[in-house]
């Protein structure tokens, strides 16, 4: 149910009080909002047409004039919408201050009904105009694509002789290369075995070698083993030989200290002998 509002008229208010009291009620004004009182729409006026100032410019092609007239168009469509409802909202607040409620508002609902429908039958048709130059440009972009498809034809052709002379190409170097690998492959033979006894016998030296640095290195570590023993045997053979010089030096030593003592006995004895034979 519409709101109820007291009995006074919108052209009593001041402009800007108008608008919040429509704001309060429920009732969307137009982004203008420049009438207080509802403003007649002409029937007749349509958005079909292209706008004046849709003509394309210096610096505009044809197809962005029409799209940009497009654009124009609906927003006018817009207009006329929220204009509508604003007219409507406006309308049907004045019937609260009338005496025939009921049918003030029936008539403001028929002509608000009226003029959505001459609306939408316009939003229809620039809707089918939208389509229709949408599917203009998808084969307007097929037919430009199928022209360079064919332009190209030629290019294609020289481009795939081309391809089929280089492959044809490629064969014959491929069976003539095939061919000379047969011819040549008796000589190929006898290289390989060739390369291989001489592989063998590098093999056959390398194992030698092999087995010469073994024995080499045993024979050294022999070598090695005999030096090292006899310059144990060296050393002992030195010890004892000291050892031996030692013991003689003091057996010597131990002889003549024996034999000064035997010599200063004898002298003591002959000593005394002459003593007694001086008394």
């Amino acid at each position: 149910m519409p709101n109820y509002l007291p009995n006074f008229r919108l052209s009593n208010l001041p402009a800007a009080a108008a608008v919040l009291l429509l704001c309060v009620t429920g009732i969307s004004a137009p982004r203008d909002a420049r009438a207080q009182s509802a403003r007649p729409i002409d029937p007749g006026t349509s958005v079909n047409a292209r706008p004046i100032d849709a003509e394309p410019s210096s610096g505009q092609n044809a197809d962005d004039a029409l799209k940009s007239g497009f654009v124009q168009r609906q927003k006018a469509l817009d207009q006329r919408t929220e204009e509508n409802n604003y007219r409507y909202g406006v309308k049907q607040h004045d019937c609260y201050s009338k005496f025939f409620v009921n049918h003030c508002l029936d008539n403001a609902r028929n002509e608000m009904r009226e003029t959505r429908q001459q609306i939408r039958q316009q939003q229809l048709a620039l809707d089918d105009e939208q389509r229709a130059e949408h599917a203009r440009e998808r084969d307007q972009q097929t037919a430009i694509k199928q022209a360079q498809y064919q332009a190209e034809a030629p290019q294609r052709a020289a481009n795939e002789q081309a391809s089929q002379k280089a492959f044809e190409d490629k064969q014959r170097q491929n069976a003539l290369a095939a061919a000379q690998r047969e011819a040549d492959a008796p000589q190929r033979a006898a290289s390989q075995k060739a390369y291989d006894q001489k592989q063998a016998d590098y093999q056959k030296k390398l194992d030698e070698a092999r087995a010469r640095g073994v024995q080499d290195a045993q024979e050294r570590d022999a070598k090695a083993q005999r030096y090292e023993q006899k310059q144990q045997e060296a050393a002992q053979h030195r010890a004892e030989v000291e050892a031996r010089q030692k013991e003689a030096a003091r057996k010597a030593q131990e002889k003549a200290q024996q034999q000064e003592q035997e010599r200063q006995e004898q002298l003591k004895v002959q000593q005394q002998q002459q003593q007694q034979q001086g008394k």
